[in-house]
């Protein structure tokens, strides 16, 4: 974690430590209730019986940036770096409504009358060669062996109208019974206030992982972005497409030196760092969709020290 990171958490901490010595005097304490200590509820644990028909393609419940919200009671979870995407009861899918070519072994035993939202997951700062096994098709022998890598990392099913936490229960029950070792079920942690957030946010980060996700309880699945689900970043994020290239100077010489992109609000920037050698002999093509990572906007509304992290093959804007 370089100093940067750093210096951006410590500030962070402390004005949120200061904000709440500020308020203890007019604050009331509120007890932290556990999950063991909910009062004991039946769920539905098995999949209908009846023949349900499933939407073959659906917008899947997006995240908004967690600005100031208290974190307190709702669900945490590790933001994965993979590949979004939605199981139909048939096949896998996309966000933007694309099939997966996932071969039979990796999709045996999942249910015909249940959807799932998860994430095709190889590992931290694995999310290249995740996308490159995603978009490999049946007739690529090679490519689909190299699934035997890759889990399903499922944290939701938008098929089930019912609260968050019956909706994690039910699944609890339902992935063992899949008898299928290439899913799992991420994991859900209750929220236990500011300072729980940023020890987790520092742990997660410090193994290489991406962020965190925060779930609202009792929330419904919608099919759209909703404020019952924030991400949680030491840096902010953006997308933006690539509308053209500038050229490299110096060690970056007869290369791509900094990618020019328009984000969705229209403002016009270069996003420079962040790019291996690789990506600048080969960068994203032209009207390709971007996202990258910044620390703040600057008064004319362009991000500040933005840091490329990856082209988007799931999304556009």
């Amino acid at each position: 974690m370089d100093s940067n990171d750093q210096n951006f958490r410590s500030s962070q901490r402390n004005t949120k430590r200061k904000a709440q010595q500020d308020d203890s005097d007019e604050s009331v304490t509120e007890e932290i209730i556990e999950v063991e200590d909910l009062p004991k509820k039946r769920f539905r644990t098995q999949a209908p019986k009846t023949k349900v028909k499933l939407p073959r393609t659906i917008q899947v419940l997006l995240a908004k940036n967690r600005e100031d919200k208290d974190p307190t009671g709702w669900w945490l979870s590790e933001k994965l770096d993979g590949v979004r995407c939605y199981w139909n009861g048939k096949s896998f899918m996309s966000r933007l409504n694309n099939k997966y070519s996932a071969p039979s072994f990796f999709t045996d035993g999942l249910p015909d009358s249940v959807s799932l939202d998860g994430e095709l997951w190889l590992g931290r700062k694995m999310f290249q060669e995740c996308v490159s096994i995603a978009k490999s098709h049946d007739n690529e022998k090679h490519d689909m062996t190299r699934w035997h890598r890759m889990t399903y990392m499922i944290f939701d099913s938008p098929s089930l109208n019912m609260p968050f936490e019956e909706r994690i229960e039910f699944l609890k029950n339902l992935i063992p019974s899949c008898n299928n070792p290439y899913i799992e079920l991420v994991e859900q942690k209750i929220c236990k206030g500011e300072e729980h957030l940023l020890d987790e946010l520092d742990r997660v980060e410090e193994l290489g992982g991406e962020g965190l996700m925060l779930r609202k309880p009792k929330s419904l699945y919608e099919n759209r972005r909703s404020d019952t689900l924030l991400k949680v970043k030491t840096f902010c994020d953006g997308e933006a497409v690539v509308i053209g290239y500038e050229k490299g100077k110096g060690k970056n010489t007869g290369v791509v030196g900094a990618l020019k992109v328009r984000n969705k609000d229209g403002v016009e920037f270069k996003v420079g760092s962040g790019l291996n050698d690789q990506e600048r002999a080969r960068p994203p093509k032209i009207g390709s969709t971007i996202t990258y990572k910044f620390q703040e906007l600057s008064k004319d509304g362009k991000p500040r020290f933005p840091t490329y992290l990856r082209e988007r093959t799931d999304a556009n804007l």
